[in-house]
């Protein structure tokens, strides 16, 4: 293989590629990339077994040929060359020659042969989706994910194709975060599969703020296709709980509040909760919203806010990073706040087809 390629051009395929590489791989392969260049230019491809990342680099190529190098080593070179054309020589050992203005590399490869076969998906189910569609949803969605592996149906993101309608849904079993869609496909598409966490983060990583995309999937495989980067992940087995369950009826009070300032008011506030403790309390009067934190240890933080109420008293505690992450993580100038009492679960939604369901703290006034 003799190939000349950019620094910016390689080093933007290897960032793509790296992070699905294993710090303590099963196997010595899987800390390489596999690089593959034909008379389109260059292909790498990374996995770890569980999630595998394919993209293609334009470069010159003198000679084709297949090769697999250290990846993070490739990728620590890469970056640290002058921003110029870099050549790539490998010898039938594997042995790779980097060039570069005046520095020279040599690093030793293995072959190809040991390296994992990319899975394909047979066609027939695809799904064509706005990139940034996808990456809206995750946003709202990934921090709600379970990190409990005792729990592993738990351990991604349930997508859910039913009824021209795409959902999302996370939950780590004290908080749920629903996202919803609306997708024309045939009714043959229709499924429901488990994105495991690794690849929810990838896929978060590589999708971008335009650009379509094609989801396909089969049993246990699901693929991203994002043009000219490719991502295929295996899919948690098992069945997702019956979410629409833990969703609240008719709430007896909504709140309007301003995200942002709600946010701000919450965050000072659990200064000064501890980890024993963490919950902030939600004290809801006419026109007013004290948030309140007591730990006595440390002491004990308030704020108030005006707002526009007028239903009855509640007063409710919520875990603050839990009431946290959804705020964090959208854009919106208003959210609101849904409650039936101080033991049921509080719903936060927007305008858009979005909700958040938080189970309340039990704790003592």
């Amino acid at each position: 293989m003799k190939i000349a390629v950019t620094k910016e051009s390689l080093l933007e395929g290897l960032q793509r590629t790296q992070n699905v590489v294993s710090s303590r791989p099963t196997l010595p392969i899987l800390t390489n990339v596999l690089l593959e260049a034909d008379e389109n230019g260059l292909r790498l491809t990374t996995t770890d077994l569980e999630v595998g990342i394919r993209c293609r680099v334009e470069a010159k190529v003198e000679k084709p040929g297949t090769t697999t190098l250290p990846a993070r080593k490739l990728v620590s070179i890469v970056r640290e060359m002058p921003n110029a054309e870099i050549l790539i020589e490998t010898d039938s050992k594997n042995a790779a020659t980097i060039r570069c203005g005046a520095s020279f590399f040599k690093i030793l490869g293995l072959p190809k042969e040991e390296f994992p076969v990319f899975p394909a998906i047979e066609k027939g189910n695809e799904l064509n989706l706005k990139q940034s569609e996808l990456r809206d949803g995750l946003r709202k969605t990934s921090y709600a994910i379970s990190t409990d592996e005792a729990r592993f149906v738990l351990n991604g993101i349930l997508f859910s194709l039913q009824e021209n309608k795409l959902t999302l849904v996370a939950t780590d079993g004290r908080r749920l975060a629903l996202f919803d869609s609306d997708l024309e496909f045939p009714k043959s598409s229709e499924r429901d599969f488990i994105l495991p966490t690794k690849a929810v983060t990838e896929l978060q990583r590589l999708l971008a703020e335009e650009g379509g995309m094609v989801i396909a999937s089969s049993e246990n495989l699901v693929s991203f296709d994002l043009g000219g980067t490719v991502l295929v992940s295996k899919l948690v087995e098992g069945n997702y709980p019956n979410y629409r369950q833990v969703i609240p009826g008719a709430a007896k009070e909504r709140v309007t509040l301003e995200r942002e300032a709600f946010l701000n008011c919450v965050r000072r506030v659990s200064l000064l909760s501890t980890d024993k403790t963490s919950s902030v309390r939600l004290n809801f009067t006419k026109n007013n919203l004290d948030i309140t934190a007591t730990t006595p240890e440390v002491g004990e933080a308030k704020e108030s806010m005006a707002i526009n109420y007028r239903g009855k008293d509640i007063s409710i505690a919520f875990n603050p990073e839990f009431l946290m992450d959804p705020l964090r993580n959208l854009s919106n100038e208003e959210v609101y706040l849904e409650l039936i009492d101080e033991m049921s679960p509080g719903v936060l939604k927007i305008q858009t087809p979005f909700l958040y369901v938080i189970m309340p703290m039990r704790v003592s006034a």
